[in-house]
């Protein structure tokens, strides 16, 4: 199963229902006007690292953006630069109960990681009381480094703008939802996660080449393929977790934000737009006009 996913959703986004006017797997760009006739807000996928050469981005997010009366994003952004939060983070993310990683991981699993470490000298003493999913994120962020990737994603591009124009900015998730489900991730199938996202690292490089790709195009089909169709058939806890609740937890306050006069401009990672519970599916049910810039 790839696990690219922090790059498409928090943070790390099944079945396209076309018949509730879901853009081809051709269209421009990852963005998304959805309406009900007199209430507009502006859907875009976004992409939480990127390099220098991917910008600009594609015009379409600029016009949502010049539009719009508010940013919403996956959480408060600015938030997450508190340094008590990160330490909170950093305490969820750490063992407080005595265990190691050597005690929660099988042999296969920790022999894969401990080569995978002296490979590109992450010493193991240090990461002992880590969880699988901080080792994962880090493991995943100093690969994309060593590609050019930088935090400076679609979200963070968008939050500095919003900041110097004045717009208000929202989050569709509390810093604690965010923080409770980082800390969760791979538990109760550590060794499985761990070693599955072993192997995704290989082939990196040319995978994200495809999935920028598919991103800057607004592919549908193939974001969907690359990032929800194997999450639901393999793991579908971490599906369950990472998508599916998720965007049903989201879709009230998006009907919200269409009963005001606002225009929201709405980022979030692009493997929650697609698939038959991706946000577009689930708007399309409740009635809203969906159309792809």
């Amino acid at each position: 199963m790839n696990k690219f996913k922090w790059l498409f959703t928090p943070g790390f986004a099944a079945g396209l229902v076309f018949s509730l006017m879901l853009p081809s797997a051709s269209a421009d760009t990852s963005v998304w006007r959805v309406s009900n006739g007199e209430a507009t807000l502006y859907l875009a996928g976004t992409v939480h690292l990127l390099r220098e050469s991917d910008y600009p981005l594609p015009p379409e997010y600029d016009q949502a953006y010049r539009e719009a009366d508010a940013l919403v994003f996956e959480v408060d952004l600015d938030a997450m630069e508190d340094l008590s939060i990160q330490a909170r983070l950093l305490a969820e993310m750490t063992y407080n109960d005595g265990r190691t990683l050597r005690e929660v991981l099988n042999q296969e699993a920790y022999q894969a990681l401990e080569a995978y470490a002296s490979e590109v000298g992450m010493p193991m003493a240090l990461m002992q009381t880590f969880k699988p999913g901080m080792i994962v994120a880090t493991m995943q962020i100093f690969e994309f480094q060593k590609m050019g990737f930088t935090p400076e994603g679609v979200d963070a591009h968008f939050n500095v703008r919003a900041n110097e124009d004045g717009k208000p900015v929202l989050g569709l998730e509390t810093l604690e939802e965010q923080i409770a489900f980082l800390a969760s991730m791979g538990e109760g199938n550590e060794s499985e996660f761990m070693l599955s996202s072993l192997r995704d690292l290989e082939g990196i490089e040319e995978s994200m080449e495809g999935m920028i790709s598919a991103w800057r195009s607004g592919d549908t089909e193939l974001l969907e393929s690359m990032f929800v169709t194997e999450m639901r058939e393999q793991a579908p806890q971490v599906y369950e977790t990472l998508l599916r609740s998720r965007n049903l937890n989201w879709v009230p306050p998006l009907i919200e934000m269409l009963g005001d006069e606002d225009i929201e401009f709405v980022l979030v990672g692009a493997a929650h737009l697609v698939g038959e519970d991706g946000l577009l599916t689930l708007l399309g049910q409740e009635g809203y006009v969906i159309e792809q810039l």
